[in-house]
């Protein structure tokens, strides 16, 4: 049991180490060697190489910075827009409430994932066009959760309170509803970074993400699904990162949900 609390953190610990300080390691992620074009693993390449001879570990790092790179601004801009529109349209009311539940009926209409492809597709394919098509999808999750909490917290004592004594309602939003949000959105937000790893990946594997010779995830498993029969470790080794990543940072959102939780820790 101690086991499965601690590798969770190791894998994503891992994971931010290499995506911060992988660029000042000694590698060579677009070097080309011949000779050595879909060779196994061995002492200088000890996940072997791909189609081009590249070492397979210097790209899965690389990968591992554009993941994080895209899972951070994703998130970052999702969790601040989706916050604001949700809690500004419940604490308003009326017909900018309408409004704003009827737009995020429209989003929630269509998958997040075809929706994405479809703006990337739009804006073509490059790393901030990614950030911003999944941005523009991933901040409908955040506002319909704080939209919801802000509806059951505006009518708690201290925030009448605080209205019936004239106070302004950007004081009362920042002062009174937004700390009570905080603990539902920041669990949301965990889990919206193991989703933008997967949707940078799968939009990296239909080539609308980052382009060569940046290394990403997905487009290495999308270049290695060539050569399964004969080089295995091109697919598996992306492959395993990606299923390693997400399930650590959802168990980890599993274990802050109930650490925040305060009627599962009472009980």
């Amino acid at each position: 049991m101690r086991l499965l609390h601690v590798f969770p953190l190791l894998v994503v610990t891992g994971w931010l180490l290499l995506a911060l300080f992988g660029g000042w390691l000694p590698l060579q992620p677009d070097a080309i060697a011949l000779d050595k074009i879909l060779q196994g693993p061995e002492r200088e390449a000890w996940l072997g190489y791909d189609d081009l001879g590249r070492p397979v570990w210097d790209r899965l790092v690389m990968g591992a910075q554009t993941s994080f790179f895209v899972a951070l601004w994703v998130m970052l801009i999702s969790f601040v827009l989706g916050t604001a529109i949700g809690t500004l349209s419940a604490w308003l009311g009326g017909w900018v409430d309408l409004v704003v539940v009827r737009l995020i009926d429209v989003f929630l209409a269509v998958p997040g994932i075809l929706l994405a492809i479809a703006l990337a597709g739009v804006m073509g394919p490059g790393l901030e066009n990614v950030i911003i098509a999944l941005s523009m999808v991933g901040w409908v999750g955040y506002a319909r959760l704080a939209r919801a909490q802000t509806l059951s917290l505006k009518h708690r004592d201290h925030v009448t309170a605080a209205v019936s004594l004239g106070v302004r309602d950007a004081h009362i939003v920042r002062r009174h509803l937004l700390p009570l949000l905080s603990a539902p959105l920041i669990v949301e937000a965990t889990f919206g970074i193991a989703g933008t790893v997967i949707a940078e990946a799968g939009l990296s594997f239909l080539g609308l993400g980052v382009q060569p010779p940046e290394a990403s995830w997905g487009s290495m498993i999308r270049d290695g699904t060539r050569y399964m029969l004969v080089a295995p470790h091109l697919v598996l080794a992306p492959g395993l990162a990606i299923m390693l990543v997400v399930l650590s940072v959802n168990l980890l959102g599993d274990r802050l949900r109930d650490h925040l939780d305060v009627r599962s820790r009472g009980t």
